[in-house]
């Protein structure tokens, strides 16, 4: 239904803009969020490139398409000014690239990412209750992911946030064509970790009710 979280060839992806939405589309979704990874080095870049992508979607196609980005594997000291950047320019959706067990990720990423203002903390890891708390103090996404690795946490990450009642969202982290996976397959992901099927709906709407504040 929703994917928040993927990424084109203007960060480490391996399709076009286009070329994702089709596909997503294709898949029957009815929104994504293209989330490029940046950092100082590229954001001057990536974000108008993405934003004029989003522009020039067809407002009549059945998929919406949100320009966001990935805060990906900075300084902790570099989340608010990004942050800022990039909401200043007008983007909508913005990861900050959690605390993942597959990668050096600097430790303190996840609590600087949500104290940044961040919408979605990917791939979170073993993130701490005192952390899990404040994203459902700010209203931030704690992410379950179907991409392989970042996968890892996924029950602890559910388990936690069902337990605190912070807010899921169910994302693909698609980097390459097989990862933009079905609608059903997207749904399993969740269950498989034990989620219900009325958590997951849940979950879903939570989303929809997020993207309705972003158009």
């Amino acid at each position: 239904m929703y994917n928040l979280h993927c990424h084109s060839l203007l960060s480490d992806g391996d399709l076009l803009p286009s070329e994702l939405a089709v596909r997503y589309a294709d898949k029957g979704y009815r929104a994504i969020a293209i989330t490029d990874h940046v950092d100082y080095s590229n954001i001057k870049v990536v974000v108008p490139a993405i934003l004029d992508f989003c522009r020039h979607w067809p407002k009549e196609s059945t998929l919406k398409v949100f320009p966001g980005i990935e805060i990906t594997h900075v300084p902790l000291a570099h989340f608010r000014p990004l942050v800022r950047f990039a909401r200043n320019k007008g983007i909508k959706v913005i990861v900050g690239h959690g605390e993942t067990p597959v990668e050096p990720v600097v430790a303190g990423t996840n609590r600087a990412a949500l104290e940044a203002g961040v919408d979605i903390l990917a791939h979170p890891g073993q993130i701490s209750s005192e952390d899990i708390l404040l994203a459902k103090k700010l209203g931030v996404f704690l992410e379950i992911t179907s991409r392989k690795g970042h996968s890892q946490t996924n029950s602890y990450v559910a388990q936690r946030c069902r337990q605190l009642g912070a807010r899921l969202i169910i994302n693909t982290d698609s980097h390459r064509p097989e990862d933009i996976i079905s609608l059903a397959e997207q749904r399993k992901v969740a269950l498989d970790i034990g989620l219900t099927d009325n958590e997951i709906d849940n979950a879903f709407r939570e989303v929809e009710l997020f993207l309705k504040t972003r158009r």
